[in-house]
């Protein structure tokens, strides 16, 4: 992959997930009966309620939890994934190249140092910061390393849970825009508690809802994304999603 974040050569994957009985974790129905699509290339957020079955199914899909039975998620086979989670998840006894590089070293590959460097630039790390180690930088900057991390796994699918909520507001605005530049033309999944970040970053909203949940779909604002902040469509979408949440929630 380019440094600048440009599309892979494979084509980017879609998704099919199907749980005609549901999923029930410890005896407890945690989702119900859902028929999931999520298309390539595209950008699909998920929210609900904590405990709604938001992990569970990017779980389900990165194969960290196996199908139940009746259960099918139809995918290419060659498709790989990567997955950013909400802490940033970095090694603590390697500096922030050497956790850009940790894929291959687990895998017993040769690195492609000069591809880390690069999109380490890419996502605002200067070099000085590139041989810091985790504990010497910030949270926004380790996120960013995170960040750089998927990227270098040049994966056409990418699951992204709340990567963005362990740093302050214009933080995650920034990290948000840079993600959906960065990963333009590949098959992401976010999931996320903010409804405005959904809006601005996702083609496709989805909600879970009820107990056992199930997806609603909610429409999206009018253009492409990334979208305006200050969007009066963004903000009206923003509302009726809220209103939503909130009635998931009761």
């Amino acid at each position: 992959m380019p440094a600048k974040g440009t599309v892979s050569a494979s084509p980017a994957p879609a998704i099919r997930l199907k749980l005609p009985h549901g999923v029930a974790l410890g005896g407890r129905p945690v989702l119900g009966p859902l028929d999931i699509a999520v298309e390539g290339g595209r950008w699909t957020a998920l929210l609900g309620p904590s405990g709604s079955g938001k992990s569970t199914l990017l779980r389900l899909i990165a194969g960290l939890l196996s199908l139940p039975p009746g259960a099918s998620l139809v995918m290419p086979p060659a498709a790989r994934v990567a997955w950013m989670a909400q802490s940033d998840l970095l090694a603590p006894w390697r500096d922030a190249l050497g956790n850009v590089t940790l894929g291959a070293h687990l895998r017993g590959e040769p690195p492609d140092l000069t591809r880390a460097r690069a999109l380490l630039d890419a996502v605002g790390l200067a070099p000085p910061d590139h041989v810091k180690m985790p504990a010497a930088l910030s949270g926004g900057m380790r996120q960013r390393v995170a960040l750089a991390r998927t990227l270098m796994e040049d994966r056409p699918l990418v699951l992204m849970d709340e990567p963005f909520s362990a740093v302050d507001a214009p933080t995650r605005h920034r990290l948000g825009e840079l993600a959906h530049r960065l990963l333009a033309g590949r098959t992401v999944l976010l999931v996320t508690h903010d409804p405005m970040e959904a809006l601005r970053l996702a083609d496709r909203v989805l909600v879970l809802t009820g107990s056992p949940a199930t997806p609603v779909e909610m429409p999206a604002p009018p253009g492409a994304p990334p979208r305006a902040a200050r969007d009066p469509a963004l903000l009206d979408a923003g509302g009726a999603l809220l209103e939503r949440l909130a009635e998931a929630v009761a």
